[in-house]
């Protein structure tokens, strides 16, 4: 018998990825788990959670990759970017060298993933506003250039967590559905065998008239 968990409507691979202590690892169990470990430790190689959300009344199912950022892993990890439709880049906003490594992991991503990645940059410990060496502004202009979506989040006291993967979850969802109604189009266009009557249909103003009247001959 199969659990609760495993009836979904889709299955999406989203990663995370960014340089290693910008917590990565607590995005992850705070969306997953609601949880936060303040003594998190780097991750090694790869682990992934699992949490499911509505959207449209179909259930989503997220399968959440988190990538170690370290150097030497990065070997290991880009092989898990196969078959990810989503990605969340993430840095710390009080450590501005993680942010200009944002642009060295979105050539990566877009060199290992597939074209069509829906990409998310996110600002993580947004609660450091004190401590704050990316500003806003800057962030959200690199997302626009390179064509990303922008969030700031805190895993730490929960901001913008939930609407972040909410968010990216909801796009992909939009984008592979209408995907699928292109596709059942299409293949509407070719079923049983008469492309022709649809080529009719589609150029002529009365089509119901053309098909009764070749009915009819």
């Amino acid at each position: 018998m199969g659990t609760k968990d495993d009836e979904y409507d889709y299955l999406f691979k989203v990663v995370l990825i960014g340089d290693s202590g910008v917590g990565k690892s607590n995005l992850l169990s705070r969306f997953t788990r609601n949880e936060f470990n303040l003594e998190s430790k780097s991750t090694i190689g790869v682990e992934f959670a699992t949490r499911s959300i509505q959207v449209n009344g179909k259930t989503i199912k997220a399968q959440i990759w988190d990538t170690a950022g370290q150097e030497r892993y990065r070997a290991i990890t880009s092989a898990y970017y196969r078959g990810a439709v989503g990605a969340l880049l993430v840095y710390d906003i009080a450590k501005h060298l993680t942010y200009e490594n944002v642009e060295r992991w979105l050539k990566e991503l877009r060199d290992h993933a597939d074209n069509n990645i829906v990409i998310m940059l996110v600002g993580n410990k947004s609660d450091l506003r004190h401590l704050r060496a990316v500003p806003t502004d800057e962030a959200k202009a690199f997302s626009e250039k390179n064509g990303l979506s922008f969030i700031e989040t805190s895993a730490l006291d929960s901001t913008n967590v939930e609407v972040a993967f909410q968010n990216i979850l909801t796009e992909i969802y939009l984008i592979v559905s209408q995907k699928q109604i292109n596709d059942s189009n299409n293949d509407e266009e070719v079923k049983d065998g008469q492309p022709v009557d649809i080529v009719i249909s589609s150029t002529n103003p009365q089509p119901n008239k053309q098909s009764q009247c070749c009915k009819n001959i």
